[in-house]
């Protein structure tokens, strides 16, 4: 019978054709009869048009015996399709209502079957285990392009990705749910890599697709990339292809994928190959770290650090119900010679760009507010979670990229420098305990499950710095290749901030947000004015500036509203 690889491998060419929006594919039967392949799909090509396609691009024992069209693929709350809904939803169709419906048995990695010789398993962390109880807008992916310019073998380029895949653990990863989650590692994982011809998809609506498609969480792989031809250059220059990176936040950070991405470059160089073995560090030394310390003076720190009740941590006025689901995206930017000002002045203050930008989101929380006195705001930043005392930690792709919770006192009296060194202090304080997760520190300080600590979260994505050494070599073979950057619209908070320099030295904000919580509007009017904050702090001179000299920037601003967690409507549930 077809293992999980052969079914992950149906899906895929399933949502590779265009007009096929997902799909669910699963084995079963009628005993004692033979196994077979079912696939459900939401699509409104013709089912024989469909199976054609399919055809010329599997094998023939992995062409679906049955095809259902259905409108949507619902998901059980650890990612997986649900597949008695989806009975539900076929038995409606008059083309299947008269067809017994198979039973199904477990099949090879599903929950119930023999394991597989040599799959190990490992605990979940608690970060892990938050994320994946955790509801938020859209499904739980993150996605990177870029562009390759230069000639791209397809061949090589999917051989170069499974030799990284067979060297990093973390890429033959699933998750299994037996008394709770936990890691199981595989010994093989095929690599997802599907090519399209210039013309033949729409890059952007193709990125949406492939983000609401999600990843089955149970199957090892949670990993893929979508390479897009684009048309020839008019000027007769070299060919270029768009990249998409899609990925589970569940197992890898950005950071992670830096570093897979220079294996990658270093595997295509060399013919699509790595030398040795599997890589360590990996995600079992981090677990093993992660189990031998001592809980006890991070429950001290935070237990006093954490946001109290009464802090400040809506970045809006309370507003009526949006009526709107899912995830919305609005961005602002600082031009070169503005950015370059603000951080020429951020220095000057012994500040880095993303102290600056943590200042100007607690000035718009305390404005929030709407308090006259001093008071305390509460936000959450993202830190690399790479400071540990573990060897190589730097190299280890995983889970590490932690949030924490951010508290600090806003005075509209005092020195806009002084808001600057109080938030240093507090980040060199939470260093030592950047692998605590938010969940932790949440019970620590004695909240509920539902109190959330923070409503947002400020995220200054800060790039590794890549080989120069690989680019030349990639250079040499006629190839260049552009800084990934990020597109996906996931957030388990009802809004992220993120920021990130471009590639002219601009400063690029942009804030996720859930559209049920926050309307687009008000997204966008709430980073227009944290772009505004940035752009008029270094010019406002006159004496030391005062928190109500920087906020009289806004005066003239209608405030930012956002509708009540019990008003918002949960466009999905858990990740996928």
């Amino acid at each position: 019978m077809s293992d999980r690889g052969e079914l992950g491998e149906v899906r895929a060419a399933l949502v590779a054709l265009p007009g096929v929006r997902d799909a669910a594919v699963h084995a079963a039967r009628n005993p004692p009869g033979p196994w077979r392949i079912v696939a459900h799909v939401v699509t409104r090509l013709p089912l024989a048009e469909l199976r054609a396609a399919l055809r010329s691009r599997l094998p023939s024992h992995l062409v679906p015996s049955c095809l259902h069209p259905v409108p949507h693929i619902p998901l059980l709350p650890d990612g997986r399709a649900d597949r008695q809904a989806l009975a539900a939803l076929t038995a409606r169709q008059p083309q299947t209502a008269a067809a017994p419906a198979p039973r199904e048995e477990a099949v090879r990695g599903e929950p119930g079957a023999s394991p597989v010789d040599g799959i190990t398993s490992v605990p979940v962390t608690a970060q892990q285990r938050a994320l994946l109880a955790r509801r938020g807008a859209g499904p739980c992916v993150q996605q990177l392009h870029w562009r390759w310019r230069g000639p791209l073998d397809t061949g090589r380029f999917t051989a170069a990705w499974q030799s990284v895949f067979d060297h990093e653990t973390v890429l033959r990863a699933a998750f299994a749910w037996d008394a709770g989650p936990r890691l199981v590692l595989h010994d093989h994982a095929r690599a997802e890599v599907v090519r399209h011809p210039a013309g033949a998809v729409d890059f952007d609506e193709f990125m949406e697709r492939d983000r609401l498609r999600g990843f089955d969480l149970r199957s090892p792989g949670l990993l893929r990339l979508t390479l897009v031809d684009e048309p020839d250059p008019a000027d007769g220059g070299p060919p270029s292809v768009r990249i998409l990176l899609t990925f589970h936040p569940v197992l890898l950070d950005t950071w992670s994928v830096s570093v897979l991405l220079e294996e990658f470059y270093r595997s295509y160089l060399a013919g699509g190959r790595l030398p040795g073995g599997e890589r360590r560090p990996d995600c079992r030394d981090h677990a093993r770290w992660l189990a031998g310390q001592d809980t006890a003076p991070a429950r001290h720190f935070w237990s006093s650090a954490a946001p109290a009740a009464g802090t400040l941590v809506r970045p809006a006025v309370q507003g009526p119900a949006t009526g709107l689901t899912g995830a919305g995206r609005a961005e602002a930017r600082l031009g070169a010679g503005p950015a370059g000002r603000l951080r020429s002045w951020a220095a000057s203050w012994a500040a880095t760009e993303a102290g600056v930008l943590q200042a100007v989101w607690a000035l718009l929380l305390y404005r929030a507010g709407a308090t006259a006195g001093p008071a305390l705001v509460g936000f959450g930043v993202s830190v690399s979670g790479r400071g540990i005392t573990l060897d190589s930690v730097e190299r280890l792709p995983g889970l590490l990229a932690n949030t924490l919770p951010m508290t600090v006192r806003v005075d509209p009296a005092a020195p806009v420098s002084r808001l600057l060194a109080e938030l240093r202090d507090q980040s060199v304080e939470m260093a030592a305990y950047e692998w605590v997760s938010l969940s932790q520190i949440q019970q620590w300080a004695g909240r509920g499950a539902d109190d959330e600590l923070v409503d947002s979260l400020v995220v200054f994505e800060q790039q590794r710095h890549g080989s120069r050494a690989l680019r030349a070599a990639l250079a040499a073979q006629g190839i260049s290749v552009g800084t990934p950057r990020t597109a996906g619209t996931y957030t388990a908070f009802p809004v992220t901030l993120l920021a990130h320099r471009d590639s002219d030295e601009g400063l690029v904000l942009a804030a996720v947000h859930d559209r049920a919580r926050l309307a687009d509007d008000d997204a966008a009017r709430l980073v227009r004015q944290c772009a505004r904050l940035l752009h008029a702090l270094p010019g406002l001179a006159g004496g030391p500036l005062t928190v109500s000299d920087a906020l009289a920037v806004l005066a003239d601003e209608p405030p930012v509203r956002m509708a009540r967690a019990s008003a918002a409507v949960t466009a999905t549930a858990a990740p996928t």
